[in-house]
């Protein structure tokens, strides 16, 4: 029974070190080991594994990819990243930039979107400023986790949260109370970045140039590819703003945003190649050892034996934020919002889980995929990376600056 437990915990202290002797560790590579483990050993069946990996989550990461390497392989990203970007003249500029504006966008854009697209933009600042690309990728993680939480569409679990929650209208209720103390933390996070890397934020002034485009035609079709991705995602707004019974999948935004590259391009295979499959293993293999953890109902007894009033705002905050880096933050929802359910909790509860779930994110490199998304991509294109322990170490005291931003709100209204 306990098993995936013990295999989860290999996991992540293997991914706090990456390494075993002188043999040096992808997270992919952890993550499939823990999925393999537990297949062999029987802890789930292969059906069941199989069943446990989330399609639509599949499809999504495979057609953003696909934009998004479009969008680099054409010159089109770093075209648009000079004309949002060409206005900052210095480091806190930049930081600033990346923190407020990749955080509202990621709040509509949703966060997985702006973290492939975001990662190869902001290495290129990191190449052409001269700016420690460690202190770009986590301002570009902790904009995308905190900006995510005001928005009803931001990620995955805030979706739950707002569909079968009793939520009345969740745009209006989640910026309600989340608007102000989520940019509040924004600013924090700025805060803290200029603590930890006071070094690295030179006098110099910032000069862009921009890249002259590659692929016109590739470019072109990525252009028309990131229209489509806003278009949906505001059809997806107002559908859910109007109480549509459909449900407009994230899914079909991303699928029918790659077909401009995949129908039209004649790089299409080229860019199918290229995709981070990597990042897809994870995830798949994720899924599985997430699934088998869940199926021993270790965590589950933990919260039902606790004597704890776990629909308190302070408990909710605490309760997901931790167990959001064990069962991941979209499981955790699953399992907690029946409970809140039960105990007749108000739209103040509903949105103390979106944020407890969600900026669990900042605390450690599993606590939200995007995450993941970012250290995986970084990986990839410049073998830069965020480590478990540099994570740890800035994430677990803005993680609790956040908490008491979040409790402080949402104990007032």
């Amino acid at each position: 029974m306990f098993i995936p437990i013990v295999v989860l915990l290999a996991v992540f202290i293997l991914i706090a070190v990456r390494k075993i002797g002188h043999i040096k560790l992808d997270i992919w590579q952890i993550m499939l080991f823990g999925a393999l483990v537990v297949l062999l050993t029987k802890q789930i069946s292969v059906i069941k594994a199989i069943k446990s990996v989330n399609i639509d989550v599949m499809l999504f990461l495979f057609g953003m990819f696909v934009v998004g390497r479009a969008m680099e392989d054409s010159g089109y990203l770093s075209h648009l990243a000079y004309k949002i970007f060409n206005k900052t003249r210095s480091v806190d500029h930049l930081i600033l930039f990346i923190l407020f504006g990749m955080g509202i966008i990621s709040a509509f854009l949703m966060n997985d979107t702006i973290a492939i697209i975001g990662t190869p933009v902001v290495l290129l600042f990191a190449k052409k400023h001269n700016i420690n690309p460690k202190l770009l990728l986590f301002a570009l993680a902790f904009a995308i986790t905190i900006g995510t939480v005001m928005s009803p569409i931001g990620n995955p679990q805030n979706l739950l949260i707002a569909i079968n929650s009793n939520i009345h209208n969740p745009f209006i209720t989640f910026a309600k109370f989340l608007l102000i103390p989520t940019l509040i933390n924004l600013f924090f996070a700025y805060l803290l970045l200029r603590i930890f890397y006071r070094k690295h934020f030179h006098s110099n002034t910032l000069s862009h140039n921009d890249d002259p485009i590659n692929d016109p035609y590739l470019a072109k079709l990525s252009q028309i590819s990131l229209f489509l991705i806003i278009i949906l995602v505001f059809v997806k707004i107002i559908s859910v703003f109007n109480g549509s019974t459909f449900n407009f999948k994230l899914t079909y935004i991303a699928l029918i945003s790659a077909l401009p590259v995949l129908l039209l391009s004649r790089k299409r295979f080229k860019i199918i190649k290229e995709i981070d499959w990597h990042t897809l293993i994870f995830f798949a293999s994720m899924f599985i050892l997430m699934q088998s953890v869940w199926d021993t109902g270790f965590f589950q007894s933990c919260i039902n034996q606790t004597n704890m009033n776990i629909s308190s705002v302070v408990m909710i905050l605490i309760i997901s934020i931790l167990l959001s880096q064990f069962i991941s933050n979209v499981p955790l929802v699953a399992l907690y919002l029946p409970l809140l359910i039960h105990s007749g909790a108000s739209d103040i509860e509903m949105v103390a889980l979106a944020s407890g779930s969600t900026i669990a994110g900042n605390l450690t490199i599993l606590g939200a995929a995007s995450n993941i998304i970012i250290i995986q991509n970084a990986e990839k294109k410049s073998g830069e990376t965020l480590t478990f322990l540099e994570f740890l170490k800035i994430g677990t005291p803005l993680t609790i600056i956040n908490v008491l931003v979040y409790w402080i709100f949402l104990s007032l209204i």
